[in-house]
């Protein structure tokens, strides 16, 4: 379908579905379940949906969906979701293919969704599917998305869920080779606090170049969602599925790329963490979190390349990533609450611990550092704070004028180890740190690899760029191969070996 090229203030709800209607090109059908009924009505208002719909149907009764597309564990899932579009789309193909195959792209859109109701008003979700041909006689692609809808009011989800389901078909129709545009559109006459986004995904022969992470990226980007994880095989996560029921380790951090002192600082972390009395016997997932900021730092775009290679890395070590925009740890911990109520251990080190005893941080809180920390540690959670040489503190505070905890004004020397128990804090937030230090809420880390502690990731990327082999020393074995292979952070380009003789 082409772009009509018309100002974002002319493409009402309406006349997106008007104009899909009107493409003569473009026909298939409408699967909704459970409460998703509202989009394919949206077409049926604009007029001239005989041009588009060849099937509309709403399953709404679990038995009548499950004699149609098969069992499944759950109604509101992404296999549910691939059930409906595979029996539809086949259904599609068979029937109509023969008489007008070579002139129309077909497609089925599919839903399966839990909206508030008398009953349940938590948990309110939804997976959209849309299957669908490009070109005649092509093979389909897929997308796919996963929303959270956030109107307290059943009438208020479905509404939103009717704009959001054009929105989609709309950006799918026409903005499918351009994600600047896709992404954003997605909440056009919708804002973040009705709808959230996080999961979209294209598979297929037309989205061969698309990098479902870098999409993924992109939500957060674009406000639609504030987290968005990876597994370590790569592959983009659900975090309410992922995170449900869990007890939680997280490290937030650059891993630019990861090193020894990153791996060091979980594994240490979390020997401690699970001789907790609230974890033992629980099923534990470590993750490792980039901020956008981080991701941000030193420009005002993302480069794209070096998340995708700081991605890479942290999963040829087996762990979990997280992209979050929650840059106090207060709110980080309250997104993990929408799913788990098991304990939380955050990893953290002493300069990180210097940032969050920032009061001015804390300005749009009412009841400033004291509130941030009354939110943090409210349901079970601790910081795991990890030590730190002289040497590299000294380095952190040059120039800082502002540090609330200071280790220099205890006379640590360079060699010296600075821990969680035996820094200093200034006058004013002396009593906090103690109350949250005797109450366990701050734990020092013990049992670190010292051998480790002068590693940065700054300088180990500096050293890939330079072309200096030391880095090596700093990286585990399996990210030093993956760099190598992969020629992240100009290793390749700086790494010049010695002309052979002639």
């Amino acid at each position: 379908m082409k772009n009509p090229q018309l100002e974002p203030s002319e493409l009402t709800v309406n006349r997106k579905a008007l104009l899909v209607n009107l493409d003569q090109n473009v026909y298939g059908t409408f699967a909704e379940i459970g409460a998703g009924q509202e989009v394919a009505r949206h077409f049926f208002k604009a007029g001239g949906a005989a041009g588009t719909i060849a099937k509309s149907m709403s399953a709404y009764d679990m038995k009548f969906s499950d004699e149609i597309y098969g069992k499944a564990s759950r109604y509101v899932s992404r296999d549910r979701l691939q059930q409906m579009m595979d029996h539809e789309y086949d259904l599609l193909i068979k029937r109509l293919h023969e008489s007008r195959g070579d002139d129309t792209t077909f497609f089925v859109y599919a839903n399966t969704v839990a909206a508030a109701s008398y009953s349940n008003n938590k948990n309110c979700h939804g997976w959209m599917g849309f299957r669908y041909q490009i070109a005649p006689n092509t093979p389909p692609n897929d997308i796919i998305i996963h929303v959270r809808m956030l109107d307290k009011t059943p009438s208020g989800q479905q509404e939103a869920l009717g704009i959001a389901g054009v929105n989609f078909i709309w950006a799918a129709l026409v903005y499918y080779n351009d994600m600047s545009e896709f992404v954003p559109s997605l909440l056009h006459h919708l804002d973040n606090s009705r709808i959230e986004v996080d999961i979209l995904e294209f598979h297929g022969p037309d989205f061969g170049d698309v990098e479902n992470r870098v999409v993924s990226l992109q939500l957060v980007e674009h406000g639609l969602t504030n987290a968005v994880m990876f597994g370590p095989d790569g592959g983009v996560l659900q975090p309410s599925e992922v995170l449900y029921k869990k007890s939680l380790l997280v490290e937030r951090g650059s891993f630019r790329p990861i090193t020894h002192v990153n791996v060091d600082m979980l594994s240490s972390a979390g020997a401690q963490f699970m001789q907790e009395d609230t974890v033992q016997g629980e099923e534990v997932l470590a993750l490792l979190e980039i901020t956008m900021k981080n991701l941000l730092a030193g420009g005002k775009d993302i480069d794209y390349a070096d998340f995708l290679a700081r991605v890479d890395a942290i999963n040829c070590m087996g762990y979990h990533v997280l992209v979050s925009n929650y840059m106090e740890y207060y709110r980080l911990s309250a997104y993990f609450r929408r799913y788990t109520q098991k304990m939380i251990g955050i990893v953290l080190g002493i300069n990180h611990l210097q940032e969050i005893f920032k009061e001015d941080y804390y300005d749009d809180l009412d009841g400033g550092i004291l509130e941030s920390f009354g939110r943090l540690f409210k349901a079970n959670v601790k910081l795991y704070v990890y030590p730190m040489k002289g040497s590299g503190y000294n380095s952190y505070i040059t120039g800082k004028t502002d540090a609330p905890l200071t280790a220099m004004s205890a006379g640590f020397s360079d060699d010296m180890l600075i821990t969680a128990d035996n820094l200093k804090v200034k006058s004013t937030l002396r009593h906090l740190y103690a109350y949250l230090l005797e109450n366990h809420y701050i734990e020092p880390v013990v049992g670190a690899n010292q051998q480790h502690l002068n590693i940065f990731s700054r300088d180990t990327l500096q050293k890939i760029m330079d072309g200096d082999k030391t880095w090596e020393e700093a990286v585990p074995k399996q990210v030093v191969e993956l760099i190598k292979s992969r020629g992240f952070w100009g290793y390749a380009k700086n790494d010049t070996q010695p002309p052979e003789s002639e």
